[in-house]
């Protein structure tokens, strides 16, 4: 699966980011790093590593937005628990802490929460795109160490 994704170059970064940065299990610095061993230019890799993941983040918020949490549960297995345990937490602070977006696990349940407490959606998308284009430029810089 990882070599078909890598296959497809940018596009295929592009959808596995998407799908990471959604409440689906992936990993897209897998992918990420592929390309780069490859060759691929290490900026249109993070561009398009970063949109993804931000536009799959993006998603998480919306589902949220919706407050449907027997669907969330249901076909994500994102338990309601956990979202209104993040939007307790998250009620006063505001959309910054979609910053932290990129975190495995409690990342999407973040994200979630906040659009179920219905955070500006133009500062939670600012606040993850920072985050997530942080931590890809991060990937990518020790990506460049490791194998200098």
């Amino acid at each position: 699966m990882t070599d078909f994704l890598i296959n497809y170059g940018y596009w295929g970064l592009f959808l596995v980011a998407f799908l990471a940065g959604s409440i689906l299990p992936f990993c897209s610095e897998v992918v990420f790093s592929g390309l780069l061993v490859s060759g691929a230019d290490p900026l249109q890799c993070l561009i398009a590593a970063t949109i993804g993941n931000v536009l799959g983040g993006m998603t998480c918020y919306w589902l949220g937005r919706l407050g449907k949490m027997d669907l969330l549960e249901r076909k994500f297995n994102v338990k309601e628990e956990k979202v209104l345990q993040w939007s307790e937490k998250l009620r006063h602070k505001g959309a910054i802490f979609a910053f932290f977006g990129f975190v495995p696990i409690i990342g999407s349940i973040i994200v979630v929460s906040l659009g179920y407490l219905r955070s500006n959606p133009w500062l939670v998308f600012l606040f993850m795109l920072l985050g997530k284009s942080l931590r890809y430029y991060g990937w990518m810089a020790a990506h460049n160490y490791v194998l200098g």
